[in-house]
């Protein structure tokens, strides 16, 4: 299916990359994002839902402090953590800082804070 085209959909998203093979390995294991070559010979990634795209630039600095703070949903936090960290990130918020949200912030391998989301399960 295409992705949703709206008014006002956050659609493309440029993450800073120091190296972006690095980058593209990072996201791929981590979330499933899948990538693509460009006619240009850029590298684009697509959301595991094909709901967002964007690419990895360099020569921009990272975004290492939240100003905007983007949320990736996940199926597990625990699980992602362990996987985050497994494939060179860091953890810089624990799950459970936001509590009754189930959140953590994790930094990737070129320094770049985005945070983790879990919906919680209806009991």
């Amino acid at each position: 299916m295409p992705p949703t085209l709206s008014n006002g959909k956050i659609c493309y998203l440029e993450i800073p990359a120091t190296d972006i093979r690095r980058s593209i390995s990072f996201y791929e294991a981590v979330f499933g994002w899948h990538t693509r070559q460009r006619g240009d010979g850029t590298i684009a990634f697509d959301d595991s839902v094909g709901e967002v795209s964007g690419t990895w630039v360099q020569g921009r600095p990272p975004s290492t402090a939240p100003g905007v703070l983007i949320y990736i949903m996940v199926d597990s936090a625990a699980a992602t953590v362990e996987t985050i960290v497994a494939h060179g990130g860091e953890i810089v918020q624990p799950i459970g800082a936001d509590a009754p949200e189930i959140t953590a912030r994790f930094r990737d391998p070129a320094g770049n804070v985005f945070g983790l989301y879990q919906q919680p399960t209806n009991p």
